[in-house]
C-alpha cells in the first residue's frame, strides 16, 4: 500500500517544500551496527536499505540521515532499490564532526562532499550541522567558520537548503550574525510530549525567526520513557480516534507545526505513520496530552549540552 498527498512545509527563504514526515535512518540503526561482532561492523546493513526502499515505496518522500549514524551507503542503495525519481525525494544530511567511524574532514564542506559520494547523489536537500560543538579544539574550525563552509555548500548547489540540529537560541543567535547568503531554515531537535522544549525558549525563538522545527525521538513516551503520565490515557485516546498511540503521538506534534521523524523496519507500521494526516485531534485532546505530558521531563540525547535527565 502506498501513502501519497503527504502535506509539507515551506521554507520561507528558498520556496522548497519539505515533506511533513520524515523516515529516519539514525541512532536504532545506528546501535544495531555497532552491536554486531567486529569483522561485520563494517559490512551493510541489508535490513536498512530494504527499510529505506520499502519506506519510499510506501509513501515517504523524507529521508533522514547523517555521518553519525554510519547509514550512509545502505540509504543510498534503498533510494536506488526504490525506483523513485530523485525529484521526488527530500533527502537530509548532517555534519557530525567526532562521531565515532566519521570520516575526518576539514569541515562541513568537505564531509558532504564525502557523503554525497557514498549516498550516490548529486546534492541534499537539506544539509545540517548535527551540533553546535564545533570549536578549534575539536574540530579545527569554529561554529561560525562552520556556517560560512555551509553558506558555501548552499552557493553552490550542493545544499538545496541548510540548518542546524540541538541548537539552543544563544547557538542560533551566534550564527546569525555571520551569516550573509542564508540563515538556518530547520533546527532539529529532540522533541516529544514530555520534553516540550530541548533548551530555554527554543520554540519560542524559531516562530519568530521562520526556522522549522523538527522533532527526532517523537516516540520516546512509548518507549525510551515509559513509565509516565501518558500512559494512562493513550490508550483511551487510541480507542477514541480508533488509531494507534503512536499515531497520536506523531499527529500531536505535527499539530503545533513540528515536523517529526520517525522510522520502522515494519512497512504497516510506516504506512500508520503516513496515516496521521487523515484525522486530527480535538483540541481539549491535545492539550490534555500537552499537559499531562509536561509532568514528566525525559532528555536522552545531546547529553554533552543539556544534561542527560530522566525521571
Amino acid at each position: 500500500m502506498t501513502v501519497s498527498n503527504i502535506p509539507t512545509f515551506t521554507f520561507p527563504a528558498t520556496g522548497a517544500k519539505v515533506p511533513a514526515l520524515g523516515f529516519g535512518s539514525g541512532t536504532a540503526w545506528k546501535l544495531r551496527k555497532r552491536s554486531r561482532p567486529e569483522d561485520q561492523k563494517h559490512e551493510p546493513i541489508e535490513e536498512l536499505i530494504e527499510g529505506t526502499k520499502d519506506a519510499i515505496l510506501a509513501g515517504f518522500r523524507h529521508i533522514d540521515t547523517a555521518e553519525a549514524y554510519s547509514t550512509h551507503y545502505e540509504v543510498g542503495q534503498g533510494i536506488k532499490r526504490s525506483g523513485v525519481p530523485r525529484s521526488q525525494l527530500f533527502i537530509t544530511d548532517k555534519y557530525s564532526p567526532g562521531s565515532p567511524g566519521v570520516l575526518k574532514s576539514s569541515g562541513p564542506y568537505e564531509a558532504l562532499q564525502n557523503g554525497l559520494k557514498t549516498l550516490e547523489l548529486e546534492y541534499v536537500d537539506l544539509y545540517l550541522l548535527h551540533t553546535p560543538r564545533i570549536s578549534p579544539e575539536t574540530v579545527g574550525i569554529t561554529l561560525e567558520e562552520a556556517w560560512l563552509q555551509v553558506e558555501r555548500l548552499y552557493k553552490d548547489g550542493l545544499a538545496k537548503n541548510v540548518g542546524v540540529s540541538n541548537f539552543s537560541v544563544e547557538h542560533l543567535e551566534r550564527i546569525n550574525k555571520v551569516a550573509t547568503v542564508i540563515k538556518p531554515q530547520v533546527n532539529q531537535i529532540e522533541f516529544h510530549a514530555y520534553l516540550q522544549g530541548q533548551s530555554p525558549k527554543i520554540l519560542e525563538f524559531a516562530k519568530e525567526h521562520d526556522i522549522l522545527i523538527e522533532a527526532y525521538s517523537p516516540l520516546a513516551p512509548l518507549f525510551r520513557a515509559r513509565p509516565g503520565p501518558l500512559d494512562d490515557i493513550l490508550p483511551e485516546l487510541e480507542k477514541k480516534y480508533n488509531k494507534s498511540e503512536s499515531q497520536i503521538l506523531l499527529r500531536w506534534v505535527y499539530q503545533q507545526g513540528i515536523l517529526p521523524l520517525t522510522t520502522s523496519s515494519k512497512v504497516e507500521r510506516l504506512v500508520d505513520a503516513l496515516n496521521i494526516f487523515t484525522f486530527e485531534l480535538e483540541q481539549d485532546d491535545f492539550e490534555k496530552i500537552t499537559n499531562i505530558g509536561k509532568e514528566k521531563i525525559a532528555r536522552h540525547f545531546a547529553a554533552d549540552l543539556y544534561g542527560k535527565y530522566d525521571q
